[in-house]
């Protein structure tokens, strides 16, 4: 029987790409969630436009607090001496792609 995180995680990816696609942008998704199947970093999930690197995470519940709320367009996130990360929804950053081509 298969694993059910990993065929959660396997259906996850298939529905991004399905996601960008809906925007006429190219999406690849690696054999087995290994980059190394599409020339890329073993940790490479997906590929967009042929160079946007993207690895998937599915999780039953993400933290309130790293959602963006409805009042603002993105929720920037950072650990204590770490890097800064954007939280966006997928389409309104694919939107934001497709609108930058």
């Amino acid at each position: 029987m298969p694993n059910k995180s990993k065929l959660k995680g396997n259906k996850f990816e298939r529905d991004i790409v399905k996601a960008v696609e809906l925007h006429d942008i190219k999406a690849v998704r690696a054999w087995g969630s290994n980059g190394a199947s599409i020339g890329q970093h073993p940790e490479v999930d997906l590929l967009i436009d042929n160079e946007i690197k993207v690895q998937a995470k599915v999780r039953k519940a993400l933290p309130k607090w790293i959602k963006p709320s409805e009042h603002v367009d993105i929720q920037v996130i950072k650990e204590d001496r770490g890097k800064m990360y954007v939280v966006q929804e997928l389409n309104d950053w694919l939107v934001d792609k497709k609108r930058d081509r």
